[in-house]
């Protein structure tokens, strides 16, 4: 058995509701739910919150929301990590053996059913784990820069100064799309970026982070663009 959990807590400070405000349509929410639903690969779709107004409009949707999360794991500082044990610990109390357990942010919008599919088979054909989505960053890290506190530009490490960027080794960072994983390494706390997982590159147009309304702006003229 395979379940999605998506968390969707209701006190989100940066953008006010930010989970089920409309973007490009639909509740944010949404975009998540509909691509977990069409990549089927899913027994249970279930949705993490603390919020009846979340929670609404995710059974509206399609999902499922059998609990509501306690106010202990809805803080700002309750990792995602805790929220999907929860979770997982849930589905065991009602006689469920999930065996892959896949968390899907609820503001992802450009999460694609063929995405969910591929970091299932990534999981399954490494024996890692976790698989999760990663994407490249698009200027080598290893020239980056800071400035000091007297106001001076300074690189992180001089040494490359002289370095071509091709090269560089190519660097990634978390897409913050979804995070497949085996139950027993969601209900061990194992943490998520080690050697113990593997990556889901996706292309770096497919993956926008939203945490300020100018993010939301970019993510909505990006994701027009893409859909166009």
């Amino acid at each position: 058995m395979n379940v999605a959990i998506i968390p969707a807590r209701g006190g989100s400070k940066r953008i006010p509701r930010k989970n089920i405000n409309e973007f490009c349509g639909k509740p944010m929410i949404a975009w998540s739910i509909e691509a977990a639903q069409q990549s089927s690969c899913f027994d249970r779709l279930i949705v993490s919150t603390d919020d009846d107004e979340i929670a609404e409009v995710a059974r509206r949707f399609g999902a499922e929301v059998p609990f509501m999360r306690p106010a202990a794991l809805s803080d700002d500082h309750t990792g995602t990590t805790s929220v999907i044990r929860h979770a997982v610990k849930w589905c065991i109390q009602q006689g469920l053996q999930p065996r892959h357990v896949c968390c899907i942010y609820a503001t992802a919008p450009f999460i694609t059913p063929g995405d969910i599919q591929r970091g299932l088979r990534i999981l399954t054909d490494t024996g890692s784990d976790y698989a999760f989505s990663v994407t490249s960053y698009p200027f080598p890290i290893q020239r980056a820069l800071r400035i000091s506190k007297q106001g001076r530009m300074e690189m992180f490490d001089p040494e490359q100064f002289n370095t071509r960027s091709q090269d560089l080794e190519e660097t990634y960072h978390d897409a913050g799309q979804f995070y497949w994983g085996r139950t027993d390494s969601w209900l061990a706390n194992k943490v998520i970026f080690t050697l113990d997982s593997a990556p889901v590159v996706l292309p770096r147009h497919q993956v926008q982070d939203i945490d300020t309304m100018e993010d939301w702006q970019l993510a909505e003229l990006m994701f027009q663009a893409w859909k166009a």
